[in-house]
Order: C-alpha cells, then structure tokens, then sequence
C-alpha cells in the first residue's frame, strides 16, 4: 500500500509538507495559512478530515506560523519539543501539545513518525521520517551539514524532502550581507546544493522513487540549476523540485521501485568525500 506525499509549500516563505495513506495523514510544520493549506489540498483532492497531527521541526516563522489556526479549527494534535515549544513565539493555548522523543516512533494510526536531532541554528530542531506498510519517506529541510542521523534515516527512505537551498558561487556573489552568508553557510544554517548532492549520490538507496528537492532560496539558487544537477545523478530516481509559490503533484510512494545499482560503504564514502571536496 502506498503513501502519498506532496510539498505543500517549500521555501523562506513557508514551509508545509503532506504524507499519509488513504486512512490518515500527517503534516510536517505548516508555515503557511490556515486557508493556503486548505486551498492546495483541495486542489489535489486531498481530504482535511485524514489529517490527524502536525509535527513542528523547530520554531522558525516559516515552519510554525499557520499552526494555530490550522490546529484550532480541525482539533490537531502538535507534536513539539518543549525548547521549541519555549522559542515559538506564538500562541499556543488551548492546543493539544504533545512532545516526542528523538529516535523513538509515534504512532498515528497506521503510520510510525520518527523525529531525529540534526544541525540548525534553533533551539531544538529535528527531521522526521514517516513510515507504514514498510514504506519510508523523510523531510530533511533546515540542515546546516550532513550528520550521521541524516545519513542513516535518508538511506531508509523510498522517497525523501531534501533541502538543496543554495549554490554556493551565487551566495557570496549575492546581495546579502557578511553575516547572513556566514549563518547559511556555516555549518548550523542550510545545505548547498554541493552538500545536498553529495549527500544523495553517496547515500541514496537502490529503492529510492523520488527526490523532492526542498527549501530553494529564492534569490541564491534557481530551480533549473538544481534540477539539472541533480537528474544528471538521479539513476533512476524521479527528481522534482518543490516550489516556494504552489503545491507539487501527489506522489505515490511505493516499496516495488526498479533498483540501481547498489554502493558498498566504501564506494559510498568515497563518492561523499569527493563531492564535498570539490
């Protein structure tokens, strides 16, 4: 049985993503409206009513702030860290606020929701994977560098959200000033797209359908640029690049994919190494 997945919203503006059967569903942060999710998940034909809780990443504007409206009206529950919690800003009463533990999995319905530590500059940020009917699929946005809990739960995945946020040559010849750079770049911020494809061409499994490349920047990346880059590797793997502006299509995310050609570890960390050092 497949899960379906789509971006809901990808970028600085807003962030919202969607995977579920055809019972339940989960989202993954909402920093878009109340309204703009109901509007794209109708235009999809997605039913509100097979959302059943929203897991928060961390506290940034653009991972939380249509929670509250969103949550109220449909009676979600949010999973949330206390630190996140704390940072949030926002107005939470009245909500059910649950929290999770990292590596332990919540179960929402027939779907398993896995949170994970990562790099980011928030006060307690995590990645997710959501599993059912052995399909794994993980959002992997807001990442300052590929650590071992990316690596590991991205090779779990039939299909992933993967941060590919900024080329690094129209970053620093870009408008922004010395220290924004330096917080995108630094290692807590966001992945390039050098970091992101290394990241996939090393550590992609065999069964991976599809890569739902995520949280572009808006002035230091381009959609094109990404999406040639990264089907020159693909091998197999449908590449799509989420928008800052509209949904993406539904996907369904299957275990039967026609597998590539499978990389030993050493081959893996061979491949990872060299794309970081270019």
């Amino acid at each position: 049985m497949p899960l379906s997945i789509t971006s809901l919203n990808s970028g600085s503006n807003g962030n919202c993503y969607y995977i579920g059967n055809e019972r339940e569903a989960v989202l993954v942060d909402v920093g878009i409206s109340c309204r703009e999710v109901e509007r794209r998940m109708k235009r999809l034909g997605l039913q509100m009513s097979r959302v059943k809780a929203i897991f928060v990443s961390h506290e940034h504007s653009d991972h939380i702030k249509g929670i509250p409206v969103l949550a109220r009206k449909y009676n979600l529950p949010v999973y949330i860290t206390p630190g996140t919690l704390h940072n949030a800003r926002l107005d939470f009463s009245g909500l059910q606020l649950l929290a999770f533990q990292a590596h332990e999995p919540v179960q929402v319905g027939r779907l398993a929701v896995t949170a994970f530590p990562k790099y980011h500059d928030a006060r307690d940020p995590h990645s997710f994977i959501v599993s059912g009917q052995e399909v794994t699929v993980g959002v992997f946005t807001d990442i300052g560098a590929p650590c071992q809990n990316v690596i590991s739960y991205f090779q779990k995945c039939h299909a992933a959200f993967l941060e590919a946020n900024y080329d690094e040559g129209m970053l620093e010849q870009g408008r922004y000033p010395y220290y924004l750079k330096n917080r995108i770049r630094g290692g807590s911020g966001h992945l390039s797209n050098r970091q992101a494809l290394a990241l996939f061409t090393a550590y992609k499994p065999e069964f991976m359908s599809h890569l739902l490349l995520a949280h572009l920047s808006k002035d230091n990346n381009s959609p094109k640029l990404v999406q040639d880059i990264f089907s020159l590797h693909a091998e197999g793997t449908e590449v799509v690049v989420a928008s800052r502006f509209e949904e993406t299509p539904v996907f369904a995310i299957s275990q039967h994919h026609q597998p590539g050609v499978a990389k030993s570890v050493g081959q893996q960390m061979s491949l990872f190494e060299e794309v970081i050092a270019l």
